[in-house]
């Protein structure tokens, strides 16, 4: 009896307590917000992800991007409940590249130039290039004969962002990005041209259930 008792007098707390995170979670309208409310309540339990609509294709990633901005799933198990809060969603530009990747730092800049002028040479005389990636390249593209799959702004180097994203290159014409910063040297071709990719900013936070 004196059991029940102490359960029924924490109860109250218990559900004060839930309606407070609620609250919290609620009021997060931004990454800023949701990094100082991280900080705050267990950054263990909780962390922000960005979902990519091309490349996450799980029940859940589905499940969220049919939330609007600001929208709440919350899942359970027996012991744990999982908050996800959708706080930005945008639709951003991505391009796809083919490229083979000449490293200077074994060798030297004028070796890694002399190397891609051969294989430029071996291009033109119809050698296909994802051949030439999977044998030349020393990026981690080269297995998939240079294939960079789906990229933005930001996802390689400031070199290779100002040539291959920000002058105009017609699609399958070869191009040449020279990054001397990290004394690499690019073969690139264009494959994609820039396609808007719906993604959204998710805040995941779970708690454990008593």
């Amino acid at each position: 009896m004196k059991q029940i008792l102490i359960l029924l007098l924490l109860l109250p707390i218990f559900s004060f307590s839930q309606a407070t995170l609620e609250q919290k979670l609620d009021s997060i309208s931004t990454t800023e917000d949701a990094d100082t409310f991280l900080k705050e309540h267990k950054p263990k339990q909780g962390k922000l992800f960005t979902f990519n609509k091309t490349k996450h294709k799980t029940r859940l990633a589905n499940d969220l991007f049919k939330l609007s901005k600001g929208a709440k799933k919350v899942t359970r198990t027996e012991f744990k409940k999982t908050y996800y809060k959708v706080i930005e969603k945008s639709n951003v530009e991505y391009t796809k590249f083919s490229i083979i990747v000449f490293d200077a730092y074994k060798t030297t800049d004028e070796d890694a130039k002399a190397k891609r002028e051969k294989v430029i040479s071996q291009y033109n005389q119809g050698y296909k290039f994802k051949d030439l990636a999977k044998h030349y390249s020393t990026g981690p593209t080269a297995k998939m004969g240079g294939d960079t799959g789906w990229i933005k702004l930001g996802d390689m180097s400031t070199a290779f962002d100002e040539v291959a994203f920000k002058e105009a290159h017609n699609l399958n014409a070869i191009f040449l990005v020279d990054d001397l910063e990290n004394k690499k040297y690019y073969l690139v071709v264009k494959t994609e041209l820039a396609t808007p990719i719906e993604e959204i900013t998710v805040l995941k936070f779970s708690e454990d259930i008593d």
